[in-house]
């Protein structure tokens, strides 16, 4: 689920403070929660990659840092990280491929931001934007994460974020738009398909729901959340069928 309940967001709130102040046995306990609750998070599984780094954990930086790319292919901090930890583990070939990969998605035509400081100031609207939602203030939230999305489109992470601002916000219209953007940019990007799978059935387009959510168990095999609202769905619709 993209919503962030209290309890998600108080865990991001301080993994991101403990990761600041550089106190990693802390902020990997506060991060690790947050991924057990939500993998949205392209930044979280770069700090957590960096705390292993630290800890000389490569194996898991390195899965880590693949995994922000694979939410924000374009997150060149996190491509310049996986290099370093493929160069230190003898991976060689594979550090200057990824090497040239995050220089060429930092490069930018005259005139224009670099794509580095493009994702910099996109991650800072994203993060006011996580700010004002934890405040209740869904509008200024919504205005944030858009702000990001105007300079880096690709973001799904941020899309998501706000996918569920807006559908909080009571806008499901766009809520699904968005979503629909999501599976259409990164179709194995789980929690938007779990996410979509959420607004279609509150939109009582029930039988959609169910399509999603079954891709994601073809994605993501033993995927609790998509097993419980699947169960929940066959058994609203095997109820509607009784009354009828």
């Amino acid at each position: 689920m993209t919503e962030l309940a209290d309890g998600l967001k108080q865990a991001l709130t301080l993994g991101r403070l403990y990761f600041l102040k550089k106190d990693y046995a802390r902020a990997e306990q506060y991060l690790n929660q947050v991924v057990e609750q939500n993998q949205s998070f392209a930044d979280v599984y770069d700090m957590l990659g960096l705390v292993y780094s630290e800890q000389g954990q490569y194996q898991k930086a390195e899965r880590a840092f693949e995994a922000a790319l694979r939410i924000n292919p374009g997150y060149t901090d996190a491509a310049l990280n996986l290099a370093v930890i493929y160069n230190d583990t003898g991976k060689y070939q594979a550090a200057r491929e990824i090497y040239r990969q995050a220089l060429s998605h930092a490069a930018a035509a005259p005139g224009e931001l670099d794509r580095f400081v493009k994702g910099k100031l996109a991650n800072v609207y994203a993060d006011a934007g996580d700010v004002w939602l934890c405040a209740g203030k869904h509008g200024e939230a919504i205005a944030e994460y858009r702000r990001a999305l105007a300079l880096c489109p690709g973001f799904v992470d941020i899309r998501a974020r706000l996918a569920a601002a807006l559908r909080d916000a009571g806008d499901r219209a766009q809520a699904l738009a968005e979503y629909e953007e999501i599976v259409r940019q990164a179709p194995s990007y789980v929690p938007g398909r779990l996410a979509l799978g959420v607004t279609l059935h509150a939109l009582g387009r029930r039988d959609e729901a169910i399509r999603e959510w079954e891709k994601v168990l073809e994605l993501a095999p033993g995927n609790g959340s998509a097993e419980t609202y699947l169960k929940l769905a066959r058994s609203d619709s095997a109820g509607e069928r009784t009354r009828r």
